[in-house]
């Protein structure tokens, strides 16, 4: 694999930007394959409700196995991709990716939900991989100042595969929901999604892919450790309550349809569903077009506070207000995750891949919040956790993400 020769802030590349064009499309379908998975996650919970007959705290166990093993793998995957590149760290992901998807089909045929658990930790372990090298590769690669925006305008994907997700699981799940064996669905919907990551992993593994090496990145090398970065701690804290108000929002987002929402069926609530994670995709272009204009911070905060009046509406005003307010927090989700995360590698150069395995860490928000939410007898009371969630965004995002130069 090449190597992308980095001097200054901006890295100045071995190869033409043009040879870069299909390598970066290439790893741009990442962020669709991991949006995809979490798509369907939030569709699971319902259903696992109502087909393996559990609590509604107890499917929440879905997230705390997916995100879980953000907060396992992440370290490892980060040692991992440093010493063995890039395009080894993805190519390892989309196994795992693909092993934990193959692995429904027995959980499904012996109706086992500790085994859908363990196949969505081998599954989410991948994706681990997958968003450890994704991540910082396209902050990277370009010119520093954009590099919030690349990484929103690749995340946008991510948008697209999450919203395709929950139309696959009305589809399939809810269709005939009355008849427990409609965990076939799940049995071949997750075999087809693995086989379809092996012919991307294929791909990867017959494409050469531009590497950047720590030690190739000269612009502002820190003299001082990691931790002593306060705007990169600041991230990790701020993606831990962003992660948990994504996820917490979305896992419970049927129950509160279906509770709260004018009698809405399952199959009704995951279409809207789907309708929100559309707004999330739309937001994701949109915001992306407008940190053109707007400072990447200055936009993060604004669409944090509206979220923190927006969580205030579903958690006291239960109905159709909720309902629509609910589905309008996730637009203003759209730039949260990649622009914390490139405010948080902002100027740490050779630290950018261990950095990214803490940030990534990070996502085991997804995993405790939605638990904690669960344990609420009401359904639209668990949306308080999320107004202190979008707060501490707001913080990170007005003075938080400040960078301090070392001396």
């Amino acid at each position: 694999m090449p190597i992308l020769q980095t001097d200054t802030i901006s890295p100045t590349f071995t190869g033409s930007k043009k040879s870069l064009l299909f390598p970066l499309i290439l790893v741009t379908s990442l962020f669709f394959l991991w949006g995809l998975a979490y798509g369907l996650l939030d569709v699971l919970n319902k259903h696992f409700q109502e087909a393996l007959e559990i609590t509604k705290q107890r499917s929440t166990l879905l997230q705390a196995a997916y995100f879980g093993a953000y907060f396992l793998m992440a370290l490892p995957a980060g040692h991992l991709i440093r010493r063995w590149g890039y395009k080894n760290g993805i190519i390892t992901g989309l196994v795992l990716y693909a092993l934990g998807a193959f692995l429904f089909f027995p959980s499904a045929s012996m109706e086992s939900f500790p085994l859908f658990l363990f196949s969505l930790l081998v599954l989410a372990s991948g994706l681990t991989f997958l968003e450890t090298a994704a991540n910082p590769y396209i902050t990277v690669l370009g010119d520093q100042k954009t590099s919030a925006f690349r990484l929103n305008l690749s995340q946008s994907f991510n948008g697209v595969g999450s919203f395709i997700g929950p139309i696959i699981g009305a589809q399939f799940f809810f269709s005939n929901a009355s008849d427990s064996s409609n965990l076939d669905a799940v049995q071949y919907v997750y075999l087809a999604i693995g086989m379809i990551v092996l012919i991307i992993a294929g791909l990867f593994s017959v494409t050469t892919l531009p590497e950047i090496r720590d030690r190739a990145i000269k612009a502002e090398v820190p003299v001082k450790p990691l931790f002593s970065y306060a705007h990169f701690k600041w991230a990790v804290v701020a993606q831990f309550f962003c992660v948990a108000a994504q996820v917490g929002g979305a896992a419970l987002f049927i129950n509160y349809c279906t509770e709260t929402g004018s009698g809405m069926t399952n199959e009704q609530a995951s279409y809207l569903l789907s309708a929100g994670l559309l707004l999330f995709t739309i937001g994701r272009f949109t915001g992306t077009a407008l940190m053109k204009v707007i400072a990447p911070n200055k936009l993060l905060a604004i669409y944090a506070l509206v979220n923190v009046t927006l969580s205030c509406v579903v958690a006291f005003v239960p109905g159709d207000v909720g309902v629509y307010s609910l589905v309008a927090i996730f637009f203003f989700n759209s730039v949260m995750f990649p622009t914390i995360f490139a405010l948080g590698v902002n100027d740490l150069g050779p630290h950018t891949k261990t950095a990214s395995s803490f940030i990534i860490m990070a996502i085991v928000g997804g995993a405790i919040v939605p638990y904690v939410m669960g344990s609420f007898q009401s359904t639209a009371l668990a949306f308080t956790v999320l107004i202190f969630c979008y707060i501490m965004i707001a913080a990170f995002a007005i003075k938080g993400h400040e960078v301090k130069k070392a001396r």
